[in-house]
């Protein structure tokens, strides 16, 4: 069954900069990724996902920064670091957000529920870099 909601802790990895800001938003700022698979090259992105107290996306800031083959990392970074910046002062701790999904650049981002198999997952898409299972508030998740 598709949970309602699920913790995420921080961490050194993909959760670096999750949390609150000091007016009550949860956060979680990432990289997702269009993996490159021929004739595709893939594209980078920078999300920045806010969330309301009880869990609820609020807002979701996306930049394409293109294919990987060309990707201005130095630029990338300066994005994600202006996200993390604009939000002000923020507590890096674990949050509890509800699944969600958003199209941007025809491409679905979201924390996206997959129970068509005996075993619910839910995956941080596109990329599929972060998987999440029962129990749905271990704030743990798998790569």
């Amino acid at each position: 069954m598709p949970p309602a909601l699920i913790a995420l802790d921080p961490d050194d990895h993909h959760a670096e900069h999750v949390g609150h800001t000091a007016d009550g938003l949860q956060f979680f700022l990432t990289t997702p990724f269009v993996a490159e698979n021929e004739p595709d090259p893939g594209r980078e992105f920078v999300a920045l996902f806010l969330f309301d107290a009880e869990g609820a996306l609020v807002e979701a800031r996306i930049d394409d920064f293109g294919p990987r083959a060309s990707l201005d990392e130095a630029r990338l970074r300066e994005r994600y670091d202006s996200h993390l910046a604009a939000l002000g002062e923020v507590t890096i701790d674990r949050i509890v957000i509800a699944p969600f999904s958003v199209e941007r650049f025809g491409t679905a981002f979201g924390l996206i529920v997959d129970d068509d198999d005996d075993e619910c997952w839910v995956t941080l898409e596109p990329g599929d870099y972060m998987a999440f299972c029962a129990p749905w508030d271990s704030g743990e998740y798998c790569t």
